[in-house]
């Protein structure tokens, strides 16, 4: 089913090409929805950008395009108004008929891509060895959103988990594990990973301090390129340790990923050197071997290289990310590769596809792009840190989120003098404690900082979790109150449209389509978060002016069907953002 807007802009670009003719096919009609209310739902501003090119007043070009504009079936008769804009407002009928469509369709009338793509979202990326900090949090919780969306809108989505775990780090940690703890070298589980992470932290100062470390550091890192058995089973150990930890906390955000880390690519690196040297692309500079990018220059305005292979023949991040967009293009078939970093990796990933575009690897039908987000800040506006100073750790984060939901849900039931399991108290306050997190994440423009505050996402009000499970309870409360099944009302019943709430409800339920097509394209989940939160904002005021259960038939078998419909689409924009439902809380 197209949405209303398409049907609308479709109907408005054939008004076009019969009042100005052929040369007019393809103009957008400047289609947006009507900045108030009481002018109608949706304006057209096309005739305003046309007044130059026709030579004539915009009124009487939205007047010409009113006289050929049938929209009968969708709106009442258009206006102009203003200087030139073109005011639409839907038919009650029109309304009612769309929302009966939808209530036998699981997809809620939001309708498949048009042509289903292969996609790559790359994101979370933790380091081995290292513990899930809060740096970690957006790029997770983002990027499992943007799949979800673009799985649900049927495209095919690989979603890789791109981890640190090559390189010098390992070599230092397993050379002061040779020394200090040689048993977790062979043996599995000999460490956690919160000891893991205190041998990392001392080899660190160990290696900055001591030449001779460093050199028995370098030489692991060689023994582990060469493929040395007793240094390739310890990293393997070490590798092993720090995925199951990681999978507690991808289990616990409900995210699901395919590990491909910085080691699968480690044997195409010497070809990424040598066919951008074969393309003409390769300089060598001070003993390393680069490409000098354009357009990024340094303060004495000389051209930045990209460093491909260091002077000491190693590689770095800028040589594996090449070679994995040449491993997604070819053999995984991406079409659209999505990384999800944060903001301060731009630069980086600006030269890696100038660079890989120049090497003639991307073709015109592969779109790559850098998805950036801003910082997590502690409510001082700062770098969210604890008292100590240091990172937050992931999974304290989510614990603390969680005891603070059971601490909330337990003062309210002993307020409402209400007794419940600690199966349903565990069950809650896990699901309103992990959603609250997401959703204050990805509520924000991802593109901005935001300020971490717990008060602030499990309050009842406001754009928070709580209140979005609040307002998808409430339908369910209405269920259990009249011993009613929703999916039993039948796709028959109808749906009536009297009161001003009502029409507000209705004519947000049928905006869904646009704003995941929208998201699908813009990759900003907040379009989402903001829908969501004005759908529980309409259903709130509909609850409090429209009687449901009291209601005389037909109506009351009508607004049933709207809550259901709330209901549904409630449960499935918050499925999308990787948010759970409640039936009570």
């Amino acid at each position: 089913m197209n949405s209303t807007k398409e049907q609308l802009k479709d109907k408005l670009q054939q008004a076009l090409i019969a009042a100005f003719g052929t040369d007019y096919v393809g103009v957008d009609p400047i289609l947006v929805p009507a900045s108030n209310p009481k002018f109608g739902d949706y304006q057209a501003n096309v005739a305003l950008t046309l007044a130059k090119r026709l030579g004539q007043q915009p009124r009487a070009i939205a007047q010409q395009i009113v006289d050929k504009l049938d929209i009968s079936d969708l709106c009442k008769p258009p206006e102009v108004a203003g200087p030139g804009f073109i005011n639409l407002k839907l038919q009650t009928e029109y309304l009612e008929a769309q929302l009966n469509a939808i209530q036998a369709d699981p997809r809620l009338g939001v309708t498949k891509a048009k042509t289903s793509k292969r996609e790559i979202v790359d994101f979370s990326s933790p380091n081995i060895a290292k513990e899930m900090h809060v740096g970690h949090l957006r790029s997770t919780i983002i990027g499992d959103c943007i799949a979800r969306i673009l799985e649900f809108q049927g495209h095919d989505v690989l979603r890789l988990n791109h981890v640190g775990d090559w390189g010098t780090q390992f070599g230092m940690l397993i050379a002061y594990l040779r020394e200090v703890y040689p048993e977790a070298l062979t043996t599995a589980n000999a460490l956690d990973i919160g000891d893991l992470v205190a041998f990392y932290r001392q080899a660190k100062v160990r290696f900055d301090a001591d030449a001779a470390f460093q050199e028995a550091a370098r030489q692991e890192v060689v023994r582990l390129q060469a493929g040395a058995e007793d240094t390739l089973h310890a990293w393997k150990l070490l590798v092993e340790q720090s995925r199951r930890e990681f999978q507690v906390i991808y289990d616990l955000l409900d995210v699901h990923l395919v590990e491909r880390g910085e080691s699968f690519y480690n044997p195409l690196l010497p070809q990424v050197v040598e066919d951008l040297d074969k393309a003409g692309l390769l300089v060598e500079d001070q003993g390393a071997k680069v490409v000098f990018l354009e357009g990024f220059t340094n303060k004495e305005g000389e051209p930045l290289p990209l460093i491909v292979q260091k002077s000491d023949g190693g590689y770095n991040y800028a040589t594996t990310d090449l070679a994995a967009i040449r491993y997604r293009i070819e053999q995984d078939h991406a079409k659209r590769i999505i990384y999800v970093t944060d903001a301060g990796q731009s630069n980086h990933f600006a030269g890696v596809l100038q660079v890989a575009r120049r090497a003639g690897w991307i073709g015109d039908d592969v779109e790559l792009i850098h998805v950036p987000f801003g910082l997590v800040l502690g409510e001082d506006g700062k770098k969210f840190k604890t008292r100590s100073g240091d990172t937050v750790r992931l999974r304290d984060l989510l614990d603390e989120a969680i005891a603070r939901a059971r601490t909330d849900l337990e003062t309210r039931l002993e307020a409402e003098g209400r007794e419940e399991t600690e199966e349903f108290k565990a069950r809650v306050a896990q699901v309103v404690g992990i959603d609250a997190v997401k959703y204050a994440d990805l509520s924000q423009n991802r593109t901005s900082d935001y300020v971490f505050s717990y008060d602030r996402m499990l309050s009842l009000k406001g754009n928070t979790a709580p209140y979005m499970l609040y307002a998808y309870v409430r339908t369910q409360g209405i269920s259990r109150e009249g011993n009613i099944d929703y999916e039993q009302l039948g796709a028959d019943a109808k749906i009536l449209l009297r009161e001003d709430t009502e029409l507000t409800l209705a004519k947000h339920l049928l905006q869904l389509d646009e704003v995941i097509a929208d998201v699908e394209q813009d990759l900003m989940p907040h379009r989402l978060c903001e829908y969501l939160y004005q759908l529980s904002d309409k259903f709130n005021k509909f609850y409090e002016n429209c009687p449901v259960l009291k209601s005389e038939e037909p109506v009351r078998t009508s607004r049933l069907v709207l809550c259901n419909l709330t209901a549904r689409t409630l449960k499935l924009g918050l499925s999308l953002l990787g948010l759970q439902v409640l039936e009570r809380m």
